[in-house]
């Protein structure tokens, strides 16, 4: 249960049109809601500011339908990722309004319009153009946890005066989260550039000695810029958690 929702029950107890009993039926799977194989976090968005998010990889179409029902039911908007188009199918038949993204895996369903309450705006980069699913994951937990966010793809350093040209825009962002497989250099020369958190997301794409991502992952850990972080190897989600919290605070 969201705060909107909360703040609605109270002013229908307060006018007399919600009784308490009735009050406390809607508030009894606070905070949380035992489903058997899941239990369903409702606590997450007074908690944190945003519902909890369903991660779509090893779970069967028929469990993320009945976590999504439960979410739904509290009002919460639906985020999912790492799903597969054979489940996104499965789910839009019940969920025929929610939005399958194939290149980000992530599916969104929204009982409410999104608030953007983020400070400024957040600028999702790639180095290449086979890193845009995990740059897209980024931008769209972003844009669903109520930011405005920009793309800015496939300006990495083997042709740097791509990412040079584009200096307005990345001196324009709040907070830049920087997407780069292979040898994981740009978000050291994105760090050198910018007075902005910069956000590092190694990716798994390079040849043999990229080793999965793990080249990249230990270069930005090594990043001899100031104020770059680093998120685990394809993790777009959590990059746009982090910018999203940095941008809203």
């Amino acid at each position: 249960m969201n705060i909107r929702r909360i703040e609605s029950l109270l002013n229908s107890v307060k006018s007399g049109k919600t009784s308490i009993d009735e009050a406390m039926l809607q508030l009894k799977s606070l905070p949380f809601e035992d489903l058997g194989f899941a239990r369903v976090d409702h606590h997450r968005s007074l908690r944190k500011g945003f519902p909890e998010v369903i991660w779509g990889e090893g779970k069967t179409s028929g469990q993320i339908l009945k976590i999504m029902k439960q979410l739904k039911k509290k009002g919460q908007n639906i985020l999912i990722t790492r799903l597969d188009n054979r489940k996104a199918m499965a789910i839009q038949k019940v969920f025929p309004k929610s939005l399958y993204h194939p290149r980000s895996k992530v599916l969104t369903y929204l009982t409410h319009r999104l608030e953007l309450k983020g400070k400024g705006m957040i600028l999702v980069i790639t180095a290449g153009t086979t890193d845009i699913p995990v740059g897209e994951e980024a931008a769209i937990t972003a844009q669903f946890m109520g930011n405005r966010v920009e793309t800015l793809y496939d300006v990495g350093v083997a042709g740097i005066h791509r990412l040079l040209s584009e200096r307005p825009r990345l001196e324009a962002a709040r907070v830049l989260i920087v997407v780069a497989g292979m040898e994981g250099a740009l978000p050291s020369v994105v760090g050198g550039l910018v007075d902005r958190p910069v956000i590092a997301v190694p990716t798994s794409i390079g040849y043999g000695t990229s080793f999965g991502g793990v080249a990249a992952l230990l270069a930005m850990l090594n990043s001899c810029a100031s104020g770059v972080s680093v998120v685990n190897i394809d993790n777009g989600f959590g990059a746009g958690c982090m910018a999203s919290l940095i941008n809203h605070m």
